[in-house]
């Protein structure tokens, strides 16, 4: 497998590989498998009946990790992929996922990636997916991610999904269904500058006793940019469930946070709140004392917001 400069900056990018990971993996590029490989306790086969791959973990599993990152480096594709994982009950893995797009002419690129997660009884894992776009055309990046989790009783799910930057619009659904005992715990990170829109549409079952769920989202939206951030809490007998959602708004952005709770039992535990504002002056003023431009004071702040 030969990888190119605009290759290895997307993978560093999105999945923090320099050059090929060890263990298993599973690299897609311009909708088609580049590099695949697989463990004694963690296999990644293709699917039959349509693109995608099924990655199975076996049971008791513990400190290995997987990644499958996507990345596209021509305009006018349109990759759609549909990744299956099964967790086995009492493992404990690490995987990392994300997409990277490099877009150089006029047609428009996009990937489309539905994921759905049964995490068995006992099972840990925590799964990393980035967005990013870059490249000097005019076609636009796409990038619509779907997460479907299906949490057994006991298990453990730590999500991150974060965007970078430099990706024209964005779709993102999250469902998940918790069970008795086990633990969701999701951080949302985004930002988007020019003209750019990022929607967020999630929905969290807290299905059974014992169980909890936490929704952490912050993002920073620039220029003409537009967010949508919908999150949704059910919940169902004895559970816990909050919402927390943090947005800093510059220049001509518009933002929206619609936090929602549903409680079908007076045993249920449900909280949110929502914050939109700028960035203090007081902070930019302080930076600029030790010797940073305004705009290199606003970018520390920015990035340390969204780390």
């Amino acid at each position: 497998m030969q990888l190119n400069a605009i290759d290895e900056n997307l993978l560093k990018t999105i999945a923090d590989l320099h050059g090929i990971p060890q263990g298993a993996f599973n690299i897609r590029k311009n909708g088609q498998a580049l590099a695949r490989s697989s463990t004694e306790t963690i296999t990644i086969e293709p699917k039959q009946d349509k693109p995608g791959i099924n990655i199975r973990i076996a049971p008791g599993t513990v400190n290995q990790s997987v990644h499958i990152p996507v990345i596209i480096t021509e305009s006018g594709i349109n990759d759609v992929v549909y990744n299956t994982f099964e967790i086995g009950a009492g493992s404990d893995v690490l995987i990392v996922a994300g997409c990277g797009i490099h877009n150089p002419s006029e047609a428009t690129s996009q990937h489309d990636g539905i994921h759905e997660f049964f995490v068995r009884t006992g099972a840990r894992i925590r799964y990393v997916e980035k967005h990013y776009g870059e490249g000097g055309g005019t076609g636009e990046r796409i990038l619509n991610p779907v997460t479907i989790l299906h949490l057994e009783e006991g298990a453990y799910a730590e999500l991150e999904l974060v965007q970078v930057k430099g990706v024209h619009h964005t779709f993102r659904r999250t469902e998940v269904h918790v069970g008795p005992r086990a633990h969701l715990l999701m951080n949302e990170r985004l930002l988007t500058h020019e003209e750019q829109t990022a929607e967020s549409e999630i929905h969290v079952h807290l299905e059974g006793d014992g169980s909890a769920g936490e929704i952490l989202s912050r993002s920073v939206a620039k220029g003409h940019s537009k967010q949508v951030f919908r999150a949704e809490l059910i919940g169902y007998g004895k559970c816990k469930g909050h919402v927390a959602c943090d947005s800093i708004i510059m220049d001509q952005a518009r933002i929206q946070a619609l936090p929602a709770l549903i409680a079908n039992s007076s045993e249920a535990e449900l909280t949110h709140e929502a914050a939109i504002g700028r960035l203090a002056g007081d902070q930019i003023a302080k930076l600029m004392t030790f010797g940073l431009t305004e705009q290199e004071a606003v970018d520390t702040l920015l990035a340390g917001y969204l780390k």
